[in-house]
Formats: structure tokens, sequence, C-alpha cells
């Protein structure tokens, strides 16, 4: 593996605009973290309400909470990537975002207290994504384009 997509392990501090965590990259891993723990939030909030309070469903709770609990591991994951610098991780991350983005369309559409939900996630999926695909964060990660020559 080259340089370019690993961080130095060596403990010494990176010299000068060579090998330093662009801020862009660090804010878009900090947004998909944010994203995997309010899943796990509401994925926690749905199971303990589904085995404890009385759902219409109990097992549409429980199947509901923990599915969202498992499919936080996906933003997690990404944001871990992406502190760490790893090319893979951005995969993942606009995937996170573009299944964000309907979700916070249906919560715009309803008639409740979702609506500032809604526009939450939207503001939140299109900064990460404008940060993800910066061609800043890209250099960082090690991502060339296609018939790039290395180095």
């Amino acid at each position: 593996m080259s340089s370019e997509q690993n961080p130095r392990t060596d403990g010494a501090a990176p010299a000068e605009g060579t090998d330093a965590r662009p801020a862009r990259l660090t804010a878009a891993a900090a947004l998909a973290a944010l994203e995997g723990l309010a899943l796990v939030a509401g994925g926690a909030w749905m199971l303990v309400g589904g085995l404890t309070g009385h759902p219409d469903d109990r097992t549409q709770a429980v199947t509901g909470g923990v599915t969202l609990i498992v499919l936080a591991l996906l933003p997690l994951i990404a944001a871990r990537g992406l502190l760490a610098r790893r090319g893979w991780s951005r995969g993942p991350a606009v995937i996170t975002q573009i299944m964000a983005l309907p979700v916070a369309y249906n919560l715009l559409q309803a008639d409740s207290v979702a609506i500032p939900a809604g526009i939450a996630l939207a503001v939140v999926a299109v900064a990460a994504l404008v940060l993800i695909v910066n061609p800043e964060t890209t250099r960082a990660l090690g991502i060339r384009g296609p018939g790039r020559p290395k180095g």
C-alpha cells in the first residue's frame, strides 16, 4: 500500500502540507459518525419501546430497531475509514448520504415534528456529500481519477 493511503504510524508530526488530514475530511467523517450515532439512538429507542412498551406490533418494533442499529454500521465504519484516510471509505460514505436524501424527503412530507428532522438530515447529507467529493478530500484519500498516473 502506498503512503498516500495510509497515515503515519510512527508518531512523528507530519511535514507541513504533506500528511496532514484536511479539515474537510475530518468534517465529513464527523458528519458520517453523527448519522451513525443517530441511527443507533433511533434503533435503540425503537428496540426498547418494542420490548418494554405497548407497540401495535412488537415484532415489527423490535425488527425495526435491530435493523436501524445494523444500518448504523455503514456510516460508522465509513467515518472511521475517513479518519484513517482509507480510500475504500469514500464509497460507503457516499452511499450513506445518498440513502439519507430520500429519508429526508419523506420526513419533509410529514405534517408533524418530523419536518425539522428532515431539514437537518437533508442539510447534513448534502454537506457531507460536498465534503466527500471535494478534490482535496479525494487527494487525501489517495483516490486517483481514471487514467491518472501514480505519484
